[in-house]
């Protein structure tokens, strides 16, 4: 089978979601748990703390609840409901990091989980130190002929 006939009979049978229903989903969803986010950061400046160690807080326990709620299967029903929305990039690495950990334990810390853990999250710790690398050597270049200080 040619790969353009394979393409073809996939889309054929891949369910369609609506998008405007998509596009809500993830808003919703989304925005919900920047709120959320939001609010704990507003709880604990109540409670007394700075604003920096709020943040960090704040960050600590959206990546711990992130953890908790694909550990016990929850994550995966905001996914199918939210979409992209659940790809907040703080809950949705958790999430990515979290997965393949219950996916492949039965295989192992070595061959199973060790592997695994980085399938969906090295291409973003890759692309990210790449980036990181290429902004560096612009800002350096640029720093050295005296456009930015």
């Amino acid at each position: 089978m040619r790969s353009e006939d394979y393409q073809q009979l996939v889309w054929a049978h891949t369910p369609k979601k609506p998008l405007w229903q998509g596009c809500f989903g993830a808003f919703v969803i989304g925005g919900s748990i920047c709120v959320f986010g939001e609010a704990l950061k507003e709880l604990y400046l109540y409670f007394g703390m700075e604003e920096k160690s709020a943040a960090i807080w704040e960050s600590v326990s959206l990546i711990f609840l992130s953890v908790l709620l694909t550990g016990i299967g929850v994550y995966d029903k905001f996914s199918r409901v939210g979409g992209a929305g659940t790809l907040v990039p703080i809950t949705g690495f958790a999430n990515a990091m979290s997965s393949p950990v219950l996916e492949f334990r039965v295989e192992g810390m070595v061959l199973g989980i060790g592997p695994k853990i980085f399938s969906v999250a090295g291409s973003v710790i890759a692309y990210g130190v790449a980036a990181s690398v290429l902004y560096g050597l612009i800002y350096f270049i640029l720093y050295q002929i005296g456009v930015v200080a």
